[in-house]
């Protein structure tokens, strides 16, 4: 039987990789770098890969908008499942690289931004030149003869892969700083219902009318679900008008999430299901009185049976 191929944010070594090697090793499957998320994902849909691991929240700078955009552009993927990373970055240097020999660092945009008072306290006249990802600084810093940088900010693993040396471990503004990966696949069947699962949705609202947003959020409220997470994105065709990437806590199969569902599905234009799948921190969706299954489905008896008992 062939092994599962599994497309993610490349080169090896980055802290997608190390988000993969939770769900799968390079023993048990094939991983195959790309140049950045969007490419990782399109892969899936090409059919060149089985699965894309790309990561899709910070803790730091919230949503990864390529990931959410590319996502969302249809219907035809969905998250699996979720993997948390606690997140150390290492300033890493070809061997006899001093801290005052560096003028110039290349990372990913993530790494900087949740690195720059550190930057700027330890190498504040540094400047950034931007790298697809973590470990592609680390690939170019060793393999190029004349690179245009001298470090680099990267995983300790990436670090040891390319034979760099670490001039520090524990670079970062923020020492709990933790990104969110997504295991994305063709729409398929859905996990099981653990009971602490969330839904991620892509919503629509309405223009120029007044209170589309609030009528939007009622329908959850309503339900009683709480949302883990929710952003604007642009939708892109012109100015002022925005969709909303939302996580919200418990699962399709859930009573109240599919009554969600019919409530945004009348008052939004679009609604794009992404995906129900476990919650990585596994903590139980405690639910408020009148919204667990049973409840929903005893409402609807009662009102089919006053429907049944007026024909």
């Amino acid at each position: 039987m062939s092994k599962l191929r599994f497309s993610f944010l490349g080169p090896r070594g980055t802290f997608t990789q190390q988000a993969l090697n939770e769900i799968s090793t390079e023993e048990e499957s094939v991983h195959i770098p790309a140049i950045d998320s969007p490419r990782a994902i399109k892969m899936v849909r090409a059919g060149e890969a089985d699965y894309a691991v790309v990561p899709i929240e910070n803790s730091v700078e919230g949503g990864i908008n390529a990931t959410l955009d590319t996502l969302a552009a249809g219907s035809d993927l969905l998250i699996y499942a979720e993997v948390l990373v606690d997140i150390a970055f290492t300033l890493a240097v070809r061997p006899g690289t001093k801290m005052e020999d560096i003028t110039h660092i290349s990372t990913h945009n993530a790494a900087w931004t949740q690195c720059r008072n550190w930057l700027g306290e330890h190498l504040p006249d540094v400047v950034h030149l931007p790298a697809s990802s973590t470990a592609a600084g680390a690939e170019k810093l060793a393999r190029e003869e004349n690179p245009g940088f001298q470090a680099t900010l990267v995983s300790k693993l990436a670090a040891q892969q390319y034979g760099l040396e670490s001039l520090s471990d524990a670079v970062a503004d923020n020492h709990d700083a933790v990104t969110r990966f997504v295991l994305i696949g063709k729409a398929g069947k859905l996990p099981e219902r653990t009971g602490a699962d969330k839904t991620t949705l892509m919503v629509q609202l309405p223009t120029d009318e007044a209170g589309a947003l609030l009528n939007m959020l009622e329908q959850f409220k309503a339900r009683g679900v709480n949302l883990s997470r929710i952003e604007s994105r642009p939708i892109g065709d012109s100015l002022g008008r925005y969709a909303f990437s939302i996580d919200a806590e418990g699962h399709l199969m859930d009573e109240r999430i599919q009554a969600v569902l019919l409530g945004l599905h009348r008052v939004c234009p679009k609604v794009t299901f992404l995906g129900s799948y476990p919650s990585a921190a596994h903590k139980s969706i405690r639910l408020r009185p009148g919204t667990a299954d049973d409840d929903f489905i005893g409402a609807r008896a009662w009102v089919d049976a006053l429907v049944e008992r007026s024909l």
